[in-house]
């Protein structure tokens, strides 16, 4: 079959659907949505497919039709932000400082919330320590993550600029008395049999003494450009863009819709995207990341995050990533009994409505972990999304991990870093004077409300879990060879590293059901290395910009999770670079 391989126009977008040739060119014939209204007939595509194959899921749908006699208001700026997320609000609090004219709007009633790790390249908290980024190796990293789905420009641009990044974010974070850390970066031993490289990059902040008591870095964004008589324009809701002339001029503004009516904002100098990606989309996640709608069974995702910002500029011609890309964590602690994925209630309720929500941050320890029939069936010291990906070839989707009274002292010697340190570093809170530590204290939330599962012996423990038959007697083999596995410090089993084997003999002992907590998408639409929108043909949209989550060109198939901070740090230096823009020309 021969595919479409000569791009579509632009006007296509403006004001209709997207055919299925169209899509085609987007990589996305497989799930070609179905415009309103269309017949489910067996019609033909531009390739010859039937259309009636590929029409299951209406994720991008129609650029709504809005009459000029419906739009109540009309601004106008020189610089249109769309988003008060991470890289939202990072423009905007560099844009008050450049003195450059902006609007920021946000679909919700608050900033977005903030994750205070970021990375930056050779930062004077790492150079002052003699510590610097081997950039070939990191750009290696990225690309070999990619597949090569990225433009290395663009990712260049994010080394050579993320430094100013940091120190324009320094400056506020150290005004409101935060202090920078930045000195976890090595991880002894490898992880997954593999030589990740851990770059010394990552950034986060702790108040004066060393916790994490302050205020989150978008509501002092938000507090910056107040001070400069800015404020966000909260209740705005992303409804198209505006393009000039039949849809193949510029982007010159934005029509949103709010409680009091359609609002039209134009911007003279172009419209920035920060709008997230589309985790709280179903239809999106389903059509696009199908391994993720299977692999889900917790959620930690910005409820606006619905890919308002992906579809107008689709809409109005970009091009998007042709692969997905979505940051899962193994950290979805479920009850017994639980399966991974989307529900058909969640999906007929329009929202995806997972047995729990949040992150258990143990979950990501590299523990044994079973299937439901009880066996072993990967190497658990692995990058965060490999387990909920390798699980949904298991039963049931879910996995079993299960640990000791040791559990302490297991975790001080996995020595995981990025946010799965958390762990180690939390557990040191319940460690009491004889050196034993407080589990039940640790635990108590989860025990109390069931998802984990705590037993005086393994058998007891199976039994809880809810192993019976043959799943069971997997199950006690499977405990007695991981023991085997430790006394021998070896895994030919798996390949698992020596320092993170574990033993299972000192009661009590605890089990875990657990999927995936998806957090994000992180493939959207096609930049370059200015981080203008591009076309299906490869050429920037004048006047339309993208950063962060809804922007693409960075990550494909995954998230490089041993890259601690890259998404947030590329987001907001992406973010920065477009306002350099602004306040040059």
């Amino acid at each position: 079959m021969q595919t479409n391989t000569t791009g579509i126009s632009r006007r296509n977008f403006i004001g209709g659907m997207a055919g299925a040739g169209a899509l085609a060119a987007l990589g996305l014939a497989g799930c070609a949505p179905k415009a309103q209204g269309e017949a489910t007939g067996d019609t033909k595509k531009a390739d010859g497919a039937a259309e009636g194959q590929n029409a299951a899921a209406d994720w991008l749908g129609t650029a709504p039709e809005i009459a000029e006699s419906d739009i109540k208001e009309t601004k106008e700026c020189d610089l249109l932000i769309v988003g008060a997320g991470n890289g939202g609000m990072a423009a905007a609090a560099y844009a008050a400082d450049k003195g450059v004219d902006f609007m920021i709007c946000e679909k919700g009633e608050t900033v977005g919330a903030t994750r205070h790790w970021f990375a930056a390249v050779d930062t004077p908290p790492f150079t002052s320590q003699g510590v610097t980024v081997d950039r070939q190796r990191l750009m290696g990293e990225i690309v070999r993550y990619s597949q090569g789905n990225c433009d290395q420009r663009l990712i260049r641009m994010w080394m050579d600029e993320s430094a100013d990044m940091f120190a324009f974010v320094d400056g506020i974070m150290t005004a409101a008395g935060a202090r920078v850390i930045a000195d976890e970066y090595e991880m002894p031993g490898g992880m997954g049999g593999t030589p990740y490289y851990t770059p010394p990059f990552e950034h986060h902040y702790g108040d004066e003494k060393g916790g994490r008591d302050i205020e989150e870095r978008n509501k002092l964004f938000e507090q910056h450009i107040q001070k400069a008589g800015h404020e966000v324009m909260y209740k705005h809701a992303l409804a198209k863009l505006v393009r000039e002339g039949d849809g193949t001029g510029s982007v010159t503004g934005a029509i949103f819709e709010t409680g009091g009516g359609y609002v039209q904002i134009n911007a003279k100098k172009g419209v920035l995207l920060t709008t997230g990606g589309y985790p709280a989309n179903p239809a999106m996640v389903q059509a696009l990341s199908p391994v993720t709608a299977q692999s889900v069974t917790a959620l930690g995702y910005n409820q606006n995050d619905t890919g308002d910002g992906i579809k107008a500029a689709l809409w109005a011609g970009a091009a998007k990533d042709l692969t997905s890309a979505t940051m899962i964590f193994d950290r979805g602690l479920v009850a017994p009994g639980t399966k991974a994925g989307y529900t058909e209630e969640s999906i007929k309720a329009g929202d995806p409505q997972f047995p729990s929500n949040g992150q258990f941050n143990p979950g990501t320890q590299p523990f044994l972990k079973v299937n439901l029939n009880g066996e072993r069936f990967a190497n658990e010291s692995a990058d965060y999304d490999y387990l909920p990906h390798a699980a949904t070839q298991q039963p049931g989707g879910v996995y079993i991990s299960v640990w000791d009274s040791n559990f302490g002292d297991d975790v001080q010697r996995f020595h995981t870093l990025g946010c799965s340190a958390g762990t180690r570093m939390g557990v040191l809170g319940v460690k009491k004077e004889d050196g034993t530590y407080d589990l039940d204290k640790y635990f108590q939330k989860q025990l109390d409300d069931g998802r984990l599962q705590k037993a005086d012996t393994i058998e007891e423990l199976a039994d809880k879990l809810g192993f019976e038959g043959d799943a069971k007697k997997n199950f006690l083999a499977e405990v007695e060879r991981y023991n085997e596995l430790f006394d021998m410090q070896q895994d030919p089993d798996f390949g698992k590293e020596a320092y993170r084997l574990s033993a299972l003999r000192k009661p009590p002992y605890y089990g875990a059901t657990l999927g995936g907590t998806l957090l994000t998408t992180i493939d959207g639409v096609r930049i370059n290395h200015d981080c203008q929108a591009i076309d299906t043909e490869g050429n920037p949209i004048e006047g339309l910009y993208a950063a962060g989550d809804c922007s693409g060109s960075v990550f494909s198939g995954c998230y490089p999770d041993q890259l601690h901070g890259f998404a947030c740090g590329r987001t907001m230096t992406e973010a920065i670079h477009v306002v350099k823009q602004m306040a040059t020309a």
